[in-house]
């Protein structure tokens, strides 16, 4: 139980020693729907203990899940019979990806309501891509105020074409397709770690998945799944790229271990080309014996700006999720770096936070931010905003300004990352709870 949202970060200490990747918030919330299908027990090893997944246990068990604790390994096992009307409102609309409950309640009722999903304020962020992948399938879904309520009338489709390659839209696809019997086809798929992890958990739930990590999967879906699974959770590319940040913001020599290599490799380049020194080991799998992992070793690095402006894309292009670490780590880069944020509209307003915290920002509209460096950071006393990535990098950012800051309000950090303050104290970082 965490004793306080707020933080007070004594800044400008150099970070040292080793820290372990944890396991992916996305990928975690991804496999709890996916839990849904199963008729048996489904334990999930290395589950992270987030607000995120909180959520979505109070989700569940006020449908009937029941869940059980085992250190960070939790059991799920299912009722006879879900109780939709008893879903705890609060706790799902608190979460975006409870839309993903739709792939796989549509197996279990003819019709049903969830709670709208919340999350990250990010701008727009449409949910119709769910639609138009839903519809495929036979799924009619009215938007109400504060709800979905959706009507099945299942059908087997040959092929879908997504609306746009998001993570979750695929995911959704995927939870349809895989107790629909037959072969569904889903193309402009997301390849995403997330994506791939509800792959790898499907498999293991005897699913045939064809073409894991490229735009085109085809499933062969089954009757039913009823059987105990178990299955480990890999690592988070997000939560590696949070230290590799906080190592390079604060000038640290820092051992990551752990590290899913293939969801880092554009990123690692374009910091390679910013003049950040680092080695890597060679790869072994994680506990899924799927995703390759590597150790990296950071060194403190006198970087420069890239020349070319730094934006997101689908997988495998620099992960939307990532791409706020660039501008804080623009702050201690020499020159000037432009960020395209084109997904979300507001959430580079969100960077400009940054000067407040001693950075030299200018702001060219919603999606586009000019990031002048190297400015030393200095200390302050700031509030979260609402959307987990820029909450980050505030953090980090006072880790690196010299000075006593205070962040207030981390329920948004929480959401995501596990164990922060912990892990930041262990090495050598000069954090702790507000009383």
């Amino acid at each position: 139980m965490q004793p306080t949202m707020n933080l007070s970060v004594e800044g400008g200490a150099k970070l040292r020693g080793t820290v372990v990747t944890n396991t992916s918030k996305n990928g975690a919330v991804g496999l709890l729907a996916a839990a849904l299908l199963n008729k048996s027990t489904t334990t999930l090893r290395g589950m992270p203990r987030i607000e995120e997944v909180n959520r979505h246990l109070e989700a569940l068990t006020s449908i009937g899940m029941g869940i059980h604790w085992d250190g960070d390994d939790l059991t799920l096992t299912p009722p006879k019979k879900y109780n939709l009307k008893a879903i705890d409102a609060a706790a799902a609309m608190k979460t975006r990806s409870i839309i993903m409950y739709i792939g796989s309640l549509m197996h279990h009722f003819a019709s049903f309501s969830i709670p709208q999903s919340g999350g990250c304020k990010l701008g727009s962020r449409t949910v119709r891509p769910h639609f138009y992948a839903l519809e495929h399938f036979g799924v009619h879904i009215d938007t109400k105020d504060t709800a979905f309520k959706v009507t099945v009338d299942k059908k087997v489709p040959e092929e879908i074409i997504l609306y746009e390659s998001g993570d979750t839209v695929t995911e959704n696809a995927l939870l349809a397709a895989a107790l629909t019997e037959g072969l569904t086809t889903i193309k402009y798929a997301s390849a995403n770690y997330m994506v791939q992890e509800l792959c790898f958990f499907l498999e293991a739930c005897g699913i045939i998945i064809e073409g894991i990590g490229t735009s085109t999967l085809r499933v062969h879906g089954i009757h039913e799944i009823n059987t105990p699974i178990v299955y480990d959770l890999a690592e988070d590319p997000t939560d590696a790229m949070f230290f590799l940040t906080a190592a390079i913001v604060t000038n640290s020599a820092l051992a990551i271990t752990r590290v899913p290599i293939d969801f880092l490799e554009l990123e690692l380049l374009k910091l390679e080309k910013m003049h950040f020194a680092y080695t890597r080991s060679k790869p072994y799998f994680s506990k899924n014996g799927r995703t390759r992992l590597v150790d990296i070793k950071t060194k403190p690095s006198a970087l420069v700006a890239l020349e070319e402006k730094i934006h997101p894309n689908v997988y495998p292009g620099l992960n939307a999720d990532n791409l706020p670490f660039f501008a804080v780590i623009a702050t201690q880069a020499e020159g000037t770096t432009l960020i395209h944020d084109w997904m979300y509209e507001k959430r580079a307003i969100y960077f400009t936070e940054l000067d407040k915290l001693g950075a030299h920002t200018d702001l060219a509209d919603p999606h586009r931010i000019f990031i002048h460096g190297k400015t030393p950071l200095h200390a302050n006393e700031l509030v979260c905003p609402p959307a987990l990535r820029p909450a980050t990098i505030l953090l980090i950012a006072m880790l690196g300004a010299k000075g006593h800051s205070i962040l207030r309000n981390i329920y948004s950090i929480n959401r995501g990352y596990e164990g922060l303050v912990e892990r930041l104290s262990a090495l050598g970082a000069k954090i702790s709870y507000l009383s």
